[in-house]
């Protein structure tokens, strides 16, 4: 990671130490693979969910296949909303990218050339394994890096961050996206966005993020050459992702307490995770915090 990150980012005067970001995913990846897996095209985002919620009353294995069907929605919604939906997005630059779930679809789905950037080195062994299964390791490139050094040159046809850009200097971000596309390149990002700054020091401390403003975003695309073409406003159809999550927490505790079954989550950490996500639905519910789906261009032809 970029050591210089902490004191150059615009935290809103909270403090921000990205050296524990590497730390989270690395010691969440267990977690990750339990809960969304087992892959080949492993998540960790939200979901989107039909206006009508479905049931929580089911089977354990029914609601993690709907919490990983919405994950696949979202990515495939915003694929067709962006306009990128049967169009080979050639070279791809997949920042942030996790287990891989994300590089996989674009492959698998778009015939994309991908690279994904990730800061936990424990994931790349885990995207190559993955990139086999699916049939698409000639098309899948994990790296290992930080994406505040990269210094690549109109390499990229579009650049992709799903839940990522909340852990990045925004600025230093989309400098570095502009000079890693092609002219009339795309950076697709879904994103969250702080709409009542007293639930900011709350979720940031959970997910060891700094989530941002809108504005913020914009401004800094601009400076950086881009230009917003689509603003998606999904909060209101992944705001169910929490019940869901807090339905599979439960239902995973009733099973290790009423079999012994070893489980990758504790018992306090699936308590946790519980009480949790019933706040962060609320929040998502009350727009105190709002989940986007932003499309930008670069400028040039």
């Amino acid at each position: 990671m970029n050591t210089n990150l902490a004191t150059h980012a615009s935290t809103g005067g909270r403090a921000f130490d990205e050296s524990q970001v590497p730390l989270y995913y690395s010691r969440k990846t267990a977690d990750i693979l339990h809960k969304y897996g087992p892959g080949p095209r492993v998540h960790f985002h939200m979901g989107l969910f039909d206006h009508t919620p479905p049931n929580t009353t089911v089977a354990q294995r029914v609601l993690k296949r709907r919490i990983v069907a919405s994950q696949e929605a979202i990515v495939d919604h915003a694929a067709r909303t962006w306009g990128i939906h049967g169009t080979a997005p050639g070279h791809l630059l997949d920042i942030g990218c996790g287990v891989g779930g994300g590089s996989l679809y674009w492959a698998q789905e778009h015939g994309a050339q991908v690279t994904g950037l990730t800061v936990a080195a424990e994931h790349v062994p885990v995207i190559q394994d993955f990139a086999r299964q699916a049939g698409v390791a000639d098309r899948v490139t994990p790296r290992l890096g930080d994406i505040h050094e990269l210094d690549e040159q109109a390499k990229y046809d579009g650049a992709y961050a799903n839940e990522s850009s909340g852990y990045m200097d925004r600025a230093r971000l989309f400098q570095v996206v502009a000079r890693a596309l092609k002219p009339g390149g795309w950076f697709g990002i879904q994103e969250h966005f702080i709409c009542r700054p007293e639930w900011s020091a709350f979720i940031d401390a959970y997910y060891r993020t700094r989530l941002g403003t809108l504005t913020e975003y914009i401004s800094a695309a601009e400076a950086a050459g881009f230009e917003l073409e689509q603003d998606e406003d999904v909060t209101d159809r992944v705001a169910e992702f929490w019940v869901q999550s807090m339905a599979w927490n439960t239902a995973e505790l009733d099973h290790v307490e009423r079999t012994g079954a070893a489980s990758a989550w504790s018992r306090e950490r699936l308590q946790e995770s519980t009480i949790t996500h019933s706040k962060l639905f609320r929040i998502w519910r009350d727009h105190a915090m709002e989940t986007r789906l932003l499309l930008f261009r670069l400028g040039g032809n």
